[in-house]
């Protein structure tokens, strides 16, 4: 439905766009405030009993009806006016609230004396929250309908929102004009964009499914979800730079965590067989597609378990997330069907690596490997460290193509300093990541619990860092403490929740799946 005339035209501005047209339509909205108080309506009333939502009236269906129609089941919605289209002493409008959209009738001679007039025609715009109770109909036009009997304001907005305009031309063709597509827009005003975009909404709802799902796989083997420290006193875990807070009371500087991993294993030498984590996570690295300073990831780890056993519970507990979201293991994305179906693919590291470059690197010294690195167009410095640049050869000669999930295993022992060493070969370590469009989903291993291989990697990491490496882990010795005691054989895990929904939920970047992702100050 079209709004009507005594509209004004609704904009898509942030507030440093914001010309003078859209600081007057403001003023006009603060005014109707003042208007509606002037009529003895509070605009900001503190409650409203609602009984239905518009996606259950529409499920119903003619259930909700009765005849005569003026005897049907009452019902209280509440939303936000999507729609105006007023014909003298009636108007439709569309009420939209969390769960859809639903055509509402109202008629002046339904209300109190001047409601209709005063409070509905005049001081009513669109983007306000109604609260309305009546009865449920078909119109002639067959859409199902509420008939209004009470009307009341629930919170008056002062902000126009943008409504997007379809048009059809002389061709048959629509054209949408006025939508809120701005991506920076819609980022920085993710409200605004939730409001007139509902299938950002959908998005959000599926992340929050796909967790769910993810949770209840390993409650149902019983894993303790546990939760561990945000600032630490000594960050690890991972390989990246840090951000850094100061504690005033203990005069000592924190670190946000690049990961829990290191805590959650104390928990397993404490005695627990399983334990995982939703975690935020915070790096100090740059904003791209696939990045975010404050990305969420879960971890688990399972004693008496290796990286083959984990191997197998990543792809059935991804399978299930994509069963439950899609109602298949197959998942429709831009980039092509992508199959979850099990066992998903395996390739040595080292194999992709000498597949992809037509030479055997493992027993390539430094020089040659940067030397060849250079001769595929890979960028790396002088000073990189091999793990640097095996890592950088990988990342841009073969990640990208792995659109099907697939595991990269085996990887050098430079590469990881947490994982165990592989028992064939000394010069590898058994982990594994999982890469699905061409990115990292998950990373994995048989962790490391020699003490003394422990100590020696965490030295080789602080010889890196001395060498200009920024992202090189430090010496956790309460950890190194904590392995002393012993610690079973584990598994660990650790799956992007962000990267994750990007698949599941077909989006181009990661801002797509967060609510309120990372920008530059306006």
């Amino acid at each position: 439905m079209d709004s009507s005339s005594n509209q004004p035209k609704e904009s898509s501005q942030s507030p440093s766009q914001e010309g003078s047209s859209q600081q007057e339509l403001r003023a006009i909205r603060i005014d109707k405030v003042s208007q509606l108080r002037e009529h003895g309506v509070n605009p900001y009333p503190t409650s409203f009993d609602v009984t239905h939502h518009t996606q259950a009236i529409h499920e119903a269906g003619d259930s909700m009806i009765a005849e005569p129609v003026e005897e049907g089941q009452r019902v209280r919605i509440a939303g936000r006016v999507m729609t105006r289209r007023i014909m003298g002493k009636a108007a439709f409008f569309n009420l939209q609230d969390a769960t859809g959209v639903l055509q509402v009738y109202i008629r002046r001679d339904d209300l109190p004396e001047g409601q209709f007039n005063e409070v509905f025609k005049k001081l009513t715009d669109i983007g306000d929250i109604v609260g309305i109770e009546g009865f449920v109909f078909r119109t002639k036009m067959g859409e199902l309908t509420v008939h209004a009997l009470h009307f009341e304001m629930l919170s008056k907005a002062v902000r126009t929102i943008p409504i997007a305009k379809e048009v059809e031309q002389e061709d048959g063709q629509k054209v949408v004009y006025d939508a809120f597509s701005d991506k920076e827009l819609r980022y920085r005003q993710r409200y605004v964009d939730l409001i007139v975009n509902p299938d950002v909404r959908e998005v959000f709802r599926k992340r929050t499914q796909m967790v769910q799902v993810m949770r209840e796989f390993m409650n149902q083997r019983e894993y303790l979800e546990v939760e561990t420290p945000i600032l630490q006193p000594v960050y690890g875990g991972a390989s990246a730079r840090p951000f850094v807070t100061h504690h005033n009371t203990l005069n000592m500087d924190l670190y946000l965590r690049i990961a829990n991993e290191l805590y959650l294993k104390r928990l397993i030498v404490g005695g627990f067989d399983g334990v995982y984590e939703f975690s935020k996570d915070f790096r100090n690295e740059g904003l791209s597609r696939f990045h975010n300073p404050e990305f969420t990831q879960v971890e688990l780890y399972v004693a008496y378990k290796d990286y083959n056993w984990m191997m197998e519970f990543t792809e059935e507990m991804i399978e299930a997330v994509a069963i439950a979201l899609h109602g298949s293991p197959k998942v429709q994305t831009k980039a092509g069907v992508i199959d979850f179906t099990r066992p998903w693919t395996r390739i040595p590291m080292l194999s992709a690596i000498a597949e992809a470059v037509g030479q055997d690197v493992s027993t390539m010294d430094d020089a040659a490997l940067a030397a060849l690195a250079k001769s595929k167009g890979v960028s790396v410095e002088a000073d990189d460290s091999r793990a640097t640049v095996l890592d950088e050869l990988f990342g841009e000669l073969i990640e990208p193509g792995l659109i099907q999930p697939t595991f990269i295993t085996d990887y050098p022992v430079e590469m990881s300093p947490l994982a165990k060493r592989h028992p064939d070969n000394p010069a590898l370590v058994e982990r594994f990541e999982a890469i699905c469009n061409g990115k990292e989903i998950a990373n994995a291993f048989s962790e490391l619990n020699d003490p003394l291989d422990q100590r020696e990697r965490f030295e080789e990491q602080v010889r890196q860092r001395a060498a200009g490496n920024e992202e090189a882990m430090q010496i956790d010795e309460d950890f190194l403490r904590a392995l002393e005691y012993g610690m079973p054989p584990t598994a660990g895990l650790g799956v992007g929740i962000d990267r994750l929904a990007m698949i599941m939920t077909d989006s181009e970047s990661i801002r797509d799946v967060l609510f309120f992702p990372q920008m530059r100050p306006e």
